[in-house]
């Protein structure tokens, strides 16, 4: 599913060691974030891994700010192979792919274009993919970096409504994947090469594609797709990123859009991999007007608890539940198949 890459800059040595050399390649995509991304790519220039041998490959996908120049200005101090490469294709997923197309590393680590990795990161995402275990790809927490206080209606302690501000802790201890019915988050995320050259990459349909869309899950449609094929992965409790929460996403109007679009683009997904990550085929589910009777049994347990709860976190909660399903709905009936064309062709 990959697709090709435009041509990238070509291998550059850094202290004997080139591009081609280079046992994990770090890929950020990036859009119109150039002044978190030069902190990011600092960050990154600070560490000393024992993995010596990596790149980092910054895929610009259509910014129209300077990410450009924040790039090429580190590439001459930075500690490894450092790579700028334009995608236009506008879409997460296509700037992921050009990313994976552009190296040769067995190892591929992925990150958002705000977030600060922490000291172990590198040795920690890669360390379970280089030694010859059966581990296809891992992740690991990703905490937060408030830009404006959290509100109070946003659970300081995980809960369902993490995943809209990309924020993610399930432990200090590492589990399998798949044993948990979990699974990572793309903005800190490390697969096998080998992995991707078996199933194919990113689904270019299901990834964000502009700035003002929250359609997503191309990871988990991707995820599913290592499920089917037996893919194992880790969840690595030293694999840390900070990711910056803008205040801008901390509004109740940001989550009832972020949610709703997880519902329309989790239709598609469904549609295309009927089996989920808790495990239940959706081919077998009892259905009413096309939808499976759970997600009908949900919903109205949504709309009961927004009445009765007085706690803003729960009321909240719910409804946020609640806009989900409306975009399940919607990407069903609007498209029949998932996503509305409209939505993915902006």
């Amino acid at each position: 599913m990959a697709h090709a890459a435009r041509p990238a800059r070509h291998a550059r040595a850094v202290g004997g060691v080139t591009a081609m050399d280079a046992r994990v390649s770090v890929v950020i995509p990036t859009f119109n974030r150039a002044d978190l991304l030069g902190g990011t790519i600092d960050r990154l220039a600070a560490l000393r891994p024992q993995t010596s041998r990596w790149e980092l490959i910054v895929v610009d996908n259509n910014s129209t700010d300077a990410t450009r120049a924040v790039v090429e200005s580190r590439v001459g101090s930075f500690p490894v192979p450092l790579r700028y490469i334009f995608e236009g294709t506008q879409g997460r997923s296509s700037a992921l792919n050009t990313g994976i197309a552009a190296s040769t590393a067995p190892v591929l680590a992925f990150i958002d274009d705000d977030v600060m990795v922490g000291d172990e990161w590198l040795d920690a995402a890669a360390a379970p993919l280089l030694d010859g275990s059966d581990i296809e790809y891992t992740g690991g927490p990703v905490r937060p970096i408030w830009e404006a206080p959290r509100p109070p209606w946003l659970s300081a302690e995980r809960g369902d409504l993490w995943g809209t501000i990309a924020i993610c802790h399930y432990g200090a201890e590492p589990f399998v994947f798949e044993e948990r019915k979990r699974v990572p988050l793309g903005a800190n995320m490390a697969v096998r090469r080998r992995l991707f050259e078996r199933i194919g990459g990113f689904d270019p349909m299901l990834g964000r594609s502009n700035g003002r869309h929250v359609l997503g899950q191309e990871v988990p449609e991707f995820l599913a797709r290592a499920r089917a094929a037996g893919a194992r992965g880790m969840y690595v409790p030293s694999m840390i990123v900070d990711h910056h929460v803008p205040a801008r996403r901390l509004t109740k109007a940001y989550f009832r859009k972020w949610w709703y679009g997880k519902g329309l683009s989790r239709s598609r997904l469904d549609a295309l991999q009927p089996v989920t990550e808790l495990g239940v085929d959706l081919r077998r589910a009892r259905r009413f007007a096309g939808l499976p009777l759970f997600m009908w049994r949900t919903a109205a347990d949504d709309a009961l608890g927004w009445l009765a709860s007085w706690n803003p976190t729960e009321r909240f909660r719910h409804e946020a539940m609640l806009w989900y399903f409306a975009g399940y709905v919607a990407g069903r009936h609007l498209n029949g198949n998932g996503v509305p064309r409209a939505s993915l062709a902006k």
